[in-house]
């Protein structure tokens, strides 16, 4: 078990269909190659494809969890977990779409606080809708990765919801502008994407990263970044990847050097 609070992670987006789980999947593929302990939660509550593409069956899941907590049951942590391999662990969504329902938000508060005292790394992939249960996880995090794509309505969406960051005094995130996405709808240069916005995009994964036979990944629980042939296949993507993972990684250290500098 981890002595030290674990970091916590939630990626994000003002749209579906950005590649935000895929993305969740990679960092943990990083953080494992930097021997970090990860825990994936899927917080897309009735839509959740984590452990889809980990291609691993599982017996408990968040509402399992919730609702041992809540009738005095819940005795261990790691009996809610799945394990992926040696260094990443899974807590997937309900099967039943509608047990999403009869989550509390409260439960994820909780639920975020024991995972940080059971691994380095707290990735949570959610959805796209600022609901009740999506403001606490974001309120709780430690670090929040923004993705979105070169869509004029991917665009749009992510100006409103930086606004809303921006009037909450929320700077606790960083952009990705993930052009592998939808290769062929490269509308907006870098600039103009930054102008409408009026937000800097920290990182840019390229078109060049747009696997065609991603569904074969998936049937076979494979993560890109793990694949020994990622690094010189990909060497800029990947190299973001890994950079994205540091830098997120390290956040908080870097606000503490400031405060007391």
């Amino acid at each position: 078990m981890v002595k030290n609070k674990g970091k916590t992670i939630c990626i994000f987006s003002a749209k579906g269909g950005v590649g935000k789980t895929i993305t969740t999947l990679n960092l943990a593929g990083i953080y494992e190659i930097l021997e970090k302990k990860v825990l994936i939660i899927d917080l897309d509550l009735s839509s959740g494809g984590i452990s889809v593409a980990l291609n691993r069956e599982f017996d408990k899941n968040i509402f399992n969890f919730v609702d041992d907590y809540n009738n005095n049951r819940y005795q261990d942590f790691q009996s809610y977990i799945t394990k992926y391999d040696e260094f990443i662990d899974f807590m997937p969504c309900p099967k039943d779409p509608r047990q999403a329902n009869k989550i509390d938000s409260k439960y994820i508060d909780i639920l975020i606080e024991k995972a940080t005292y059971h691994y380095d790394i707290v990735l949570i992939d959610t959805n796209h809708v600022l609901d009740e249960k999506n403001i606490v996880t974001l309120d709780k995090v430690s670090n929040i990765l923004f993705v979105m794509t070169n869509e004029p309505m991917d665009i749009k969406n992510m100006k409103s919801l930086l606004s809303i960051f921006k009037d909450a005094n929320i700077d606790k995130y960083k952009i990705l502008l993930n052009n592998s996405q939808n290769p062929y709808k490269d509308y907006f240069s870098l600039f103009d994407i930054k102008s409408v916005i009026k937000a800097n995009i920290d990182y840019v994964l390229s078109s060049g990263f747009f696997l065609k036979n991603i569904d074969s990944y998936v049937m076979n629980g494979e993560i890109i970044t793990l694949q020994k042939k990622m690094p010189s296949l990909f060497t800029k993507d990947y190299n973001t990847f890994m950079t994205m993972a540091l830098d997120v990684y390290n956040e908080e250290e870097k606000k503490e050097v400031k405060k007391h500098a």
